[in-house]
């Protein structure tokens, strides 16, 4: 005769007790979460206290050193660059020297991570995106009490810097390869003459790159954002394009009576926007009947799932910090979030008078998705 007891049934409607091992794995999992956070932090520490720029650049550097050409305090450096150390993401050769003696290095692959602004695998960005949320935690404990939300104003210069910078490079490198892949869109591009709209351009790097690889065309951006289109018109300026990349503080729903496009796209943005509907009919309204319109978004699942995948995961931590906050800041908004499914946009996008969407074959766009809108 066992003693064991019967595990719960669904008929039971009892849930099956925790086991020690079980609570034992959540809780170091959490505990892993934490190290991560931490890690991440001070990430963003020596991103914006230039402490990496200067271990690439002058590297191996020792406490004092590091201190001294970057304007910080020795005290602080010291901790960090032994803490970096530990967390594997410095090197030291001389661990046991006296502390204020020992020199630390930033490794090669590290470095393309965390100050190569260049680089497809830049991610010092990430941490920055974390710091601006970490800021706003007050006011995002409210918003998630009372409604409302926090917006990118709000969110600040880190944010809009953090998303500017770590779309740049995919932007300037992959962007004119991506849609000249599309022969059908490639030739609206290449009308002479053409006129594109990059509506939620942020800090113009999809405007300047488009007008790179389309050389006839001219790109009009448009930002509800005006310090982000204040920096755009200076990227345009740097990039010798602003001859033919100009940049307006107009919504996306706000688009000129009188505008007339051959294309028009939305790279990450038509998630954040408070009304993606009226946006899309004010697009449609604008880009002639044989142009082309594509969104670009965040390759979610076609459906929500409890075993998402690191894109899920990541996309829902964009929104529930970030995205939707700032989507429910307008009042009215439809509060769609940064997990906008596939079957969302295609509502939207048939609700603005679009016959439907398609989905683009263009694959190894860091984890984004695109979809013309079928007029």
């Amino acid at each position: 005769m066992t003693t064991e007891q019967p595990s719960a049934t669904p008929e039971s409607g009892t849930p099956p007790a925790p086991t020690a091992d079980a609570t034992t794995a959540f809780a170091d999992r959490v505990f892993a979460d934490a190290l991560g956070a931490f890690e991440l932090l001070s990430i963003h520490l020596g991103d914006r206290l230039g402490w990496y720029r200067a271990l690439a650049d002058e590297g191996p550097l020792d406490a004092p050193t590091l201190a001294e050409r970057t304007g910080t305090q020795e005290r602080y450096a010291r901790e960090w660059l032994e803490q970096q150390a530990v967390y594997g993401i410095l090197t030291v050769d001389d661990a046991g020297a006296a502390a204020s003696a020992r020199r630390f290095a930033l490794p090669p692959e590290h470095a393309d991570a965390l100050v190569n602004a260049d680089s497809l695998e830049y991610a010092a960005p990430l941490a920055r995106f974390v710091a601006a949320a970490a800021a706003q935690l007050g006011p995002l404990l409210e918003a998630y009490r009372s409604g409302g939300g926090v917006s990118w104003a709000q969110l600040g210069d880190e944010a809009r810097w953090a998303q500017g910078d770590i779309n740049r490079p995919w932007f300037l490198q992959r962007l004119g390869d991506a849609v000249a892949s599309v022969p059908s869109l490639h030739d609206v591009l290449s009308r002479q003459g053409a006129r594109i709209a990059d509506i939620g351009m942020g800090h113009g790097w999809s405007s300047i790159a488009l007008a790179r690889a389309y050389p006839s065309a001219r790109v009009e951006g448009f930002d509800v954002d005006a310090e982000s289109v204040a920096t755009a018109r200076r990227h345009a300026d740097e990039a010798h394009v602003a001859d033919r990349v100009r940049f307006h503080h107009v919504a996306g729903e706000g688009l000129p009576q009188e505008a007339v496009f051959d294309a028009a796209f939305v790279f990450e943005a038509l998630h954040d926007m408070p009304f993606p509907v009226e946006v899309l009919t004010s697009i449609r309204r604008a880009v002639k009947p044989d142009g082309e319109v594509v969104i670009m978004d965040e390759a979610v699942a076609e459906a929500f799932a409890p075993d998402g995948d690191e894109v899920e995961r990541v996309m829902y931590g964009y929104s529930i910090f970030m995205c939707l906050p700032d989507g429910l800041s307008t009042p009215g908004s439809v509060g769609t979030g940064t997990v906008m499914r596939p079957s969302t946009l295609d509502r939207y996008a048939r609700e603005a008078g679009f016959a439907g969407t398609e989905i683009l074959p263009i694959e190894g766009f860091a984890a984004f998705r695109f979809t013309r809108l079928v007029q």
